[in-house]
């Protein structure tokens, strides 16, 4: 496994957004994966505390069963824990068996914790990685554009998941904002006018800090 752009003697610093995703190559579900493989789409990219547990479980279901809607919006999933390729393998086919759902996105072997390190899910201290639930969400040029934190007692949403990554995408066709809770379909609003004449252009009526319209 090799990360690109991490070094073991030193702490790496948080990745915050519009950072560029560190590079990787790591064995997985689906054999050996690398991050550049996913240029030109968008990627959910993931990490969960431990294989065999209740709350993965729970997410692992709800996103295989999501799958093919954020295929629909050219978005990849790809999960990551510390646990053997051969855990990943025992568990992904235990869930199948019970659950009858079958889990087709990659899962990666991150062992030696250095995807964690370099993604800055766990600082260098780190012994295990029993509190990560790490969502990152990155556009088809690899910059990372959401980063999503949820504690290891709790679930994540994947259907807001799902709305991040829309919300993201209409955002940039549109050249506009998405308002609190926004949906496809409904309305997005303007950038607030950054000047006085920009604000002297708004018509009559609107408020120069919040213009809706239609995508």
């Amino acid at each position: 496994m090799e990360a690109v752009n991490s070094n073991r003697d030193e702490m790496p610093q948080a990745l915050r957004i519009n950072d560029k995703a560190p590079g990787f190559t790591a064995r997985s579900t689906a054999g050996e994966i690398s991050l550049l493989a996913y240029r030109e789409r968008w990627l959910l990219f993931f990490s969960h505390p431990a294989d065999f547990t209740s709350v993965c479980t729970s997410e692992f279901i709800a996103l295989a069963q999501a799958q093919e809607k954020f295929a629909k919006l050219n978005c990849n999933l790809l999960g990551l824990s510390v646990d053997s390729l051969y855990s990943h393998v025992a568990w992904l086919r235990d869930i199948e068996r019970s659950f009858g759902v079958k889990v087709r996105f990659p899962v990666i072997e991150d062992s030696a914790m250095v995807i964690a390190r370099a993604y800055g899910m766990l600082d260098s201290s780190s012994q295990n990685s029993g509190t990560v639930r790490a969502t990152y969400v990155i556009d088809p040029e690899g910059m990372i554009r959401a980063i999503v934190w949820y504690p290891m007692n709790v679930g994540r949403s994947v259907d807001e998941l799902l709305r991040l990554v829309e919300a993201l995408q209409t955002s940039d066709r549109e050249c506009a904002l998405t308002p609190e809770g926004w949906r496809p379909g409904q309305a997005l609003v303007e950038p607030a006018a950054s000047s006085m004449d920009d604000a002297e252009q708004v018509a009559e009526g609107q408020t120069w800090y919040y213009r809706e319209r239609l995508a």
